[in-house]
């Protein structure tokens, strides 16, 4: 378990390339609000909308996910509790305003991406015309 990557994963940053081509801008490894030790994968914080990569194995997958035979009591208590974790980090994200979108590592990146699109574009379109404006940055002085 210690060479499996918590960020950056291949799926992660298939998803992530695609967003930034679309011209959009998140926040990676992003701290949900109020946990300190749980962290959105891709966040897009002005339109609070919070996207997970979740791999098939370690949050049970039910296209891919398979159940080990060795130490088969403790895989099951693991994962299922991984399971409850992401529930309630989706119910945390949910009840503080967030929209959550999870996905499989085996999801298309880019349908995966287009998806995540029309989301963070619908939930930008909503808020205030004040909270729409793009900040623009002032030019550096000689």
């Amino acid at each position: 378990m210690r060479a499996t990557r918590r960020r950056d994963t291949a799926p992660e940053i298939a998803v992530r390339s695609r967003l930034h081509a679309m011209g959009l801008r998140y926040r990676v490894d992003w701290p949900v609000p109020g946990q300190r030790r749980r962290t959105i994968d891709i966040a897009f914080t002005r339109a609070k909308v919070a996207v997970y990569i979740d791999g098939c194995f370690w949050h049970g997958c039910p296209i891919h996910a398979t159940k080990p035979r060795m130490n088969a009591a403790w895989w099951d208590a693991k994962l299922t509790a991984n399971q409850a974790r992401d529930s309630a980090v989706n119910e945390q994200l949910i009840e503080l305003g967030w929209l959550v979108m999870r996905f499989s590592e085996h999801e298309e990146p880019a349908h995966v991406a287009a998806e995540i699109h029309s989301s963070v574009t619908r939930a930008l379109k909503q808020l205030p015309p004040r909270a729409r404006q793009v900040r623009q940055r002032t030019p550096a002085r000689p």
